[in-house]
């Protein structure tokens, strides 16, 4: 039995957070959840939106899950997924992102995995005032955090039969840090030969993912790039809604969701969990529970095929308890 913390969330975070236990209890699932709390969910219980109950729990089941987070915007307020982040080390954001059955979208056969950095470049959050009218934010890129993210997509790469990796970069403009990136990725593409590597900059490849994503295989980024690129790249396949996500470091793991916590649909019961039950499942093969997960993943694969059973952000009616359900049937 594996223990994990589950962050619930806000908004639609309780909603698909129960979903995702309904359905590992249905699929037998070996774990054990630690239920905690943290964004609006923490203030309100512990007047802290990452309380140390919670940090705690991560730190000692290594693994989680987490439904969407309301930050505070503005002056003062750090971004709780970029504290988690910095916090735990966890230093390679993974966002596999495929077609799936029966959700819309204009193109077909997608399979990109983006492998971000996950812990500096301008999310370092290095900033100061200059003066009264400027503000300044410092890009800080280390060869210790591309090497490593580097590192992690060509394993991933070997490991699951993929043939090419792309840097993404800007270093025609910025040649010392997108620069520095470029240089530690292609130490460790020199490494693994049997791989292609190349790069490619990031406003072209914006481009050239729109007119031909077809031709690109893992895409390797560091932080701002990476969040960039995964976004557009799950619009792709139907929208966040569908797309699940990984922080990972040596010292443990956060599954979550990447899309908002939807607080115009908040409680109506009409969330869709089909991304928070895809970043569990995730997390499964993580856990060495590939054969439940793939379960998990048939019967929603099912589900969204057949259509009739889905939320409406999907094209249907159904509620998020009558789409739950049918999974559940699926397995």
């Amino acid at each position: 039995m594996h223990r994990v913390t589950l962050i619930p969330g806000d908004g639609i975070g309780p909603e698909i957070s129960a979903a995702v236990q309904e359905i590992f209890a249905a699929a037998a699932a070996p774990v054990l959840w630690d239920v905690h709390f943290a964004g609006q969910g923490g203030i309100d219980r512990c007047g802290d939106p990452l309380p140390e109950a919670t940090m705690a729990s991560i730190r000692a089941n290594k693994v989680a899950l987490k439904g969407p987070l309301t930050t505070q915007v503005g002056e003062g307020y750090r971004s709780i997924n970029v504290t988690l982040r910095q916090t735990l080390d966890l230093y390679c954001n993974l966002r596999p992102v495929k077609s799936l059955p029966g959700v819309r979208s204009r193109y077909e056969g997608i399979d990109l995995v983006i492998f971000r950095e996950n812990t500096e470049d301008l999310y370092a959050g290095v900033e100061h005032r200059v003066g009264r009218y400027a503000a300044e934010s410092v890009k800080i890129i280390t060869t210790e955090a591309s090497v490593r993210i580097a590192q992690a997509a060509f394993a991933y790469a070997a490991r699951h039969g993929r043939k090419r990796v792309t840097a993404v970069h800007k270093a025609n403009i910025m040649k010392l840090t997108d620069g520095l990136f470029l240089a530690s990725a292609r130490e460790v593409a020199k490494l693994n030969p049997d791989i292609r590597y190349d790069e490619v900059i990031v406003d072209n490849l914006c481009m050239q993912l729109v007119m031909r994503p077809e031709e690109y295989d893992v895409l390797l980024a560091p932080n701002l790039y990476g969040d960039i690129v995964s976004d557009l790249c799950a619009g792709l396949v139907g929208g966040l809604g569908v797309v699940p996500g990984a922080n990972l470091g040596e010292g443990g793991a956060v599954f979550e969701a990447v899309h908002g916590t939807a607080p115009d649909i908040a409680g109506r019961n009409a969330a869709n969990p089909a991304a928070l039950l895809l970043s569990a499942a995730m997390m499964l093969d993580y856990l060495g529970e590939g054969p439940t997960a793939a379960r998990i993943r048939a019967a929603l694969e099912a589900v969204l095929a057949e259509g009739r059973a889905v939320t409406p952000d999907l094209g249907g009616s159904a509620t998020t308890l009558q789409m739950t359900d049918e999974i559940i049937r699926k397995l």
